[in-house]
């Protein structure tokens, strides 16, 4: 029997160092590590709609991993977002490592083939997908696509999605409008903080969200109105359907006690087709003076914070002018 020291491990005449990696930290040098910048901070990040709108067909990746100090692209930890581009007669095909897929059809019309089955789309419809799900999409007018999966959150983990624990499941923009109508004209509308419908698919009765790990909301933001500040735990990636110059949102990590805004804010203006990204724990309140209704769909992880019942979304409130 071959002697070694302690923490190694001898085969044969082989021995290996299983502590090299080991480290022992002083609990307030690591216990928040987001604070002390161990863990980088997510950016105000803004993505326009020249990315996209024209030339050949494509994926485009919207990867922020260089200030996330990953190896593989991501969004957000968990997320990735992309623009597809297809033009008409055409298709791209998608295959990722992911629980959860989203669509939201920005333009055009087609159809997915996604493991021997065949669904149509429009402009103004969501289609979730997933894992498992081997996807050729063809467009049969020239379309443009905001696709969100969750491979960055599987890549970190390590992992494969092995189980399917949802169906695909369309959701059309004449239910969604319909639905989203009818809380916007709701007596008490002006008294939320947020006029928007969730999309939820009826599997996750518990979460009440798109998919087990995506969350998925369609909000209008009248003209004229101020929509005060709240803040949650996930990232949102956020993409302007609509809005008229004078929309836009603000950014901050504190609120005046008094008036209830947010302190020196980074502003993000709206454009049709832009995304952007608004980060974990930060406030942020919509704005629009751009006398036209504006439409916003953020897209988050908050399924899965949901269910880690850590997505703690807070509300500050103050009076409309």
């Amino acid at each position: 029997m071959t002697k070694v020291e302690a923490g190694q491990f001898a085969v044969g005449t082989v021995s290996e160092n299983w502590t090299g990696d080991a480290r022992f930290l002083e609990y307030t040098t690591a216990a928040d590590p987001i604070g002390s910048g161990a863990t980088s901070p997510i950016p105000v990040a803004q993505f326009g709609a020249d990315l996209y709108s024209q030339g050949e067909t494509r994926i485009v990746t919207i990867d922020v991993s260089k200030d996330l100090r990953t190896s593989y692209p991501a969004t957000s930890p968990s997320l990735l977002a992309h623009f597809i581009r297809i033009n008409a007669g055409e298709a791209v095909e998608t295959a990722p490592n992911a629980t959860s897929e989203l669509y939201y059809i920005i333009s055009g019309a087609g159809q997915t083939e996604v493991n021997g089955s065949t669904i149509s789309w429009k402009q103004g419809d969501f289609l979730t997908l997933p894992s498992g799900s081997v996807s050729r999409h063809t467009a049969s007018e020239t379309t443009t696509i905001y696709y969100i999966t969750d491979t960055p959150l599987l890549n970190y983990l390590g992992a494969t999605a092995t189980e399917a624990r949802f169906t695909p499941t369309l959701f059309t923009a004449e239910e969604a409008k319909a639905k989203l109508d009818e809380v916007a004209n709701a007596p008490d509308a002006h008294l939320k903080n947020r006029i928007s419908i969730l999309l939820n698919n009826e599997k996750f009765d518990q979460t009440l969200t798109i998919t087990h790990v995506l969350w998925a909301m369609f909000g209008i933001v009248p003209s004229g109105s101020n929509q005060a500040p709240h803040s949650h735990k996930s990232v949102a990636l956020d993409f302007v359907v609509d809005a008229k110059p004078g929309t836009y949102t603000l950014v901050g990590d504190k609120v005046d006690p008094v008036t209830k805004e947010i302190i020196d804010p980074i502003r993000v203006d709206w454009e049709p087709g832009k995304a952007f990204i608004t980060p974990p724990g930060l406030w942020h309140s919509h704005h629009n003076e751009s006398g036209e209704p504006a439409f916003i769909i953020p897209i988050q992880d908050a399924g899965l914070q949901t269910y880690l019942r850590t997505l703690d979304i807070q509300f500050t409130h103050y009076d409309e002018e």
